[in-house]
């Protein structure tokens, strides 16, 4: 029986389980994957500030996200397919977060329709938002979620546009839908994948199919998504579409401090200081080098978030020590679901609020909220100077 310790030990049983078209859809960036890499990398060029004969009893993780009490500043960031690495992935993971006490997004592309993950984990949930050409979709879109009461509505701002991700053309996962004869040997390979897939009727996009016209098969949905990213998209509407929803709102995708402060302007409850886990614009910098700038550049005006790149708890705790308030799981919990389902994902969050509380009291800290920059050694220029 595999002893799992980290969330490596999680990646390696999804990689083992899952078909690898989906595996790589996960593990992958765009183009020459630079920014991918560095989004982990970068984490290690800081150091933690180890403190001593300091009272750490009664440590706590919890926090606030947005005005949410979490059991600790982590959140399931919305990620496309998930429903594909484990049937019924999008709920099993909702479930996980709800019960462990820390929120959960659900991505537009998702498996599991909203109102399956209503039904099956309750409310509370947040929707992630893509921003289609057709209005109206949106529109609807958003209703659903209102419905829902979902908790928060996260605008994804980074993709006007789709990164070319070389894993997911060359395994067929782009428009036209064309998998190959490797992929489908591999699919029948992969024997407790298929029969727990079999199990349930939830093998497409659920937010999507039944609610677009002229949509009745995985080609022609393929199609449309191809075509619906919107280009056009700018502050105009995405301030019409702050107007559209009356609760909490995210603004994801945050990487210039110009743009961090037109999301204050227009009235973001929160940024996510993200590059999309490097799968849209390779040779951007990683999230934790843009974090500090922005955070200065907003200072108390909204809260600022981060993902792309966490997968451990000390990098959960770096990105807090930068000026972070919250921040989110994509790939991490993902090697989870795809391993063990909710027990995975479970199992993921164990493992990274493990490690963040152990690094925390080593750090002579009691208390997740009371991290800052005097618990970590930044190198100079780590912000860099570019010109």
């Amino acid at each position: 029986m595999t002893v799992i310790t980290t969330i490596e030990d999680l990646k390696e049983l999804q990689r083992r389980r899952v078909p690898r078209m989906f595996y790589d859809y996960v593990e992958s960036g765009s183009w020459t994957e630079q920014t991918f890499r560095e989004n982990s990398d970068d984490f290690d060029q800081l150091r933690l500030r180890q403190r001593v004969a300091r009272d750490i009893s009664g440590r706590t993780t919890t926090s606030r996200m947005v005005g949410q009490e979490v059991s600790m500043p982590v959140g399931l960031a919305p990620v496309g397919m998930a429903g594909m690495q484990h049937p019924d992935g999008e709920i099993k993971a909702a479930k996980a977060a709800k019960e462990f006490g820390v929120p959960f997004v659900l991505s537009t592309m998702s498996i599991c329709s909203i109102e399956d993950v209503a039904k099956h984990a309750h409310e509370g949930f947040w929707f992630q938002l893509y921003v289609m050409r057709d209005a109206d979709f949106v529109d609807r879109l958003i209703q659903r979620a209102r419905d829902a009461n979902c908790g928060a509505l996260v605008l994804t701002l980074d993709l006007q546009v789709l990164g070319q991700r070389h894993k997911d053309k060359k395994h067929g996962l782009a428009v036209p839908f064309n998998p190959s004869l490797a992929n489908i040997v591999d699919l029948a390979t992969k024997v407790r994948w298929g029969t727990g897939m079999l199990t349930t009727r939830r093998r497409t996009f659920g937010n999507l199919v039944g609610h677009i016209e002229g949509v009745d098969d995985t080609g022609s949905l393929f199609a449309w998504v191809g075509q619906q990213f919107d280009p056009f998209l700018d502050w105009d509407r995405v301030a019409r579409i702050r107007d559209q929803w009356d609760g909490v709102m995210i603004f994801k995708g945050i990487l210039d401090e110009e743009d961090a402060l037109r999301a204050a302007e227009i009235g973001a409850d929160a940024i996510v200081v993200s590059n999309h886990g490097g799968r849209q614009l390779d040779g951007a910098l990683s999230a934790i080098r843009k974090l500090p700038d922005i955070v200065s550049a907003v200072g108390n005006r909204v809260e600022v978030h981060m993902d792309s790149g966490i997968r451990t708890g000390q990098h959960v705790l770096k990105a807090l020590t930068m000026g972070a308030t919250g921040t989110y799981i994509g790939r991490a919990y993902i090697y989870g679901l795809g391993a063990m389902g909710q027990a995975g994902v479970t199992k993921a969050l164990e493992i990274i609020r493990t490690e963040l509380d152990l690094s925390m009291a080593l750090c002579g800290e009691s208390h997740v909220v009371d991290l800052d920059r005097n618990n970590v050694l930044v190198p100079h220029g780590f912000s860099g100077h570019w010109e």
